[in-house]
Order: structure tokens, then C-alpha cells, then sequence
């Protein structure tokens, strides 16, 4: 029986400890996406013509929305 309740303990304190794994992989995840669209951006920003630096500016305005009505 105590080994029954040690192996249940285990498990427990296994599940426990991998809490918040996620969260961590998917901020992981959403900067490296910003950082591939940053270097798109300045990619873009060296290109004369005007599509390319409309496309840059649109997503640059979005990006710029976006972090303005992050609220803590």
C-alpha cells in the first residue's frame, strides 16, 4: 500500500514540476516570429521601390497598434 502512495507521489510531483513548460515555448515562439518579421522589415527597408516600403510601414503600424493596447 505505501508503495502504491509513493508511486502516486511521483507522479504528482513529476506532473508538478512541468508546469508552466508551455508558456515558456509558446513566448519562445512568438519572439522568434518577431524576430523573423523585424529582419523582414529591415530587410524591405533598403529596397527603392514603393511597394516594399508600403508593405514594411503597414506591418510596422500594426506591430506598433498591437504592442499600444497591451495593457498590464
Amino acid at each position: 500500500m505505501y508503495t502504491l502512495f509513493g508511486y502516486i507521489h511521483a507522479r504528482a510531483n513529476r506532473l508538478r514540476d512541468q508546469a508552466g513548460q508551455g508558456t515558456v515555448e509558446y513566448v519562445a515562439l512568438i519572439l522568434l516570429v518577431a524576430l523573423v518579421m523585424a529582419g523582414v522589415i529591415a530587410a524591405m527597408k533598403g529596397f527603392t521601390t514603393h511597394q516594399g516600403q508600403a508593405l514594411g510601414e503597414a506591418i510596422l503600424s500594426k506591430i506598433r497598434d498591437a504592442v499600444d493596447n497591451v495593457q498590464f
